[in-house]
């Protein structure tokens, strides 16, 4: 897998443990692009780690459920590696990025650091599948996500380009629908977890049709 300049190819090309970035309702995915506006002092203290050292950053959600603990810092049990591909600085004490996906991790132990920004230590061990998406392609209905697609934007009464969407490959459709989706934090979280591309894909479906189906019983639809 190819990310900006670096390629990732096996387990021993990521790192142990990263910078770690809680955004509840945010899903990175392999190969998707996130914008992201750096304000905060401690993140923009993490990216100028993370640009001095292999830029890569995990994003994750914050934990759905109470931990039980009694702890509000917890966190979801995995997330996404995502590397800077591009950054500018606004001018105003701003960072403009954007990640790209690299490989879903597992959340193993988070460190007690020095840093302003959390930091843990991850595995991508189980989510290895993630590097080569061309074989996971071949197992996606694309026709049946297409049709699920546009019956999302006939209820919602906007447009797309079919013809981007046409050229895309179905690792990169599955994984931007998923991204851009409206859905919440566990919906998210679900189709982060999702083992492979075919299940997000049905999982993305799933969860479409049933937004649909509550707009036709007179709710106002994916609201």
């Amino acid at each position: 897998m190819q990310i900006g300049n670096t390629t990732f190819e096996s387990a021993e090309d990521f790192p142990s443990s990263v910078p770690i970035f809680p955004l509840s309702g945010a899903l990175l995915l392999p190969k998707g692009q996130m914008p992201l506006n750096i304000f905060e002092p401690r993140y923009l203290s993490m990216i100028d780690a993370a640009l001095s050292g292999d830029r890569l950053i995990g994003m994750i959600q914050p934990a759905l459920e109470d931990s039980g603990d009694g702890s509000p810092d917890a966190l979801c049990a995995s997330g996404c590696l995502g590397r800077i591909v591009a950054w500018s600085e606004s001018g105003d004490g701003r960072y403009l990025i954007t990640l790209m996906g690299v490989a879903r991790f597992q959340m193993e132990q988070e460190l007690t650091t020095m840093t302003p920004y959390r930091q843990a230590r991850i595995s991508v061990l189980p989510f290895l599948g993630d590097i080569d998406g061309e074989l996971a392609e071949l197992e996606v209905d694309r026709d049946e996500l297409l049709a699920t697609f546009r019956d999302y934007l006939d209820a919602n009464d906007m447009e797309a380009d079919w013809d981007s969407i046409n050229e895309a490959s179905t690792e990169s459709l599955v994984n931007a629908l998923s991204m851009m989706s409206p859905y919440g934090p566990a919906e998210k979280q679900a189709l982060l977890e999702a083992p492979d591309l075919k299940t997000r894909a049905e999982t993305l479906i799933a969860i479409t049709e049933m937004e649909l189906a509550r707009g036709d019983d007179g709710t106002s639809p994916l609201q």
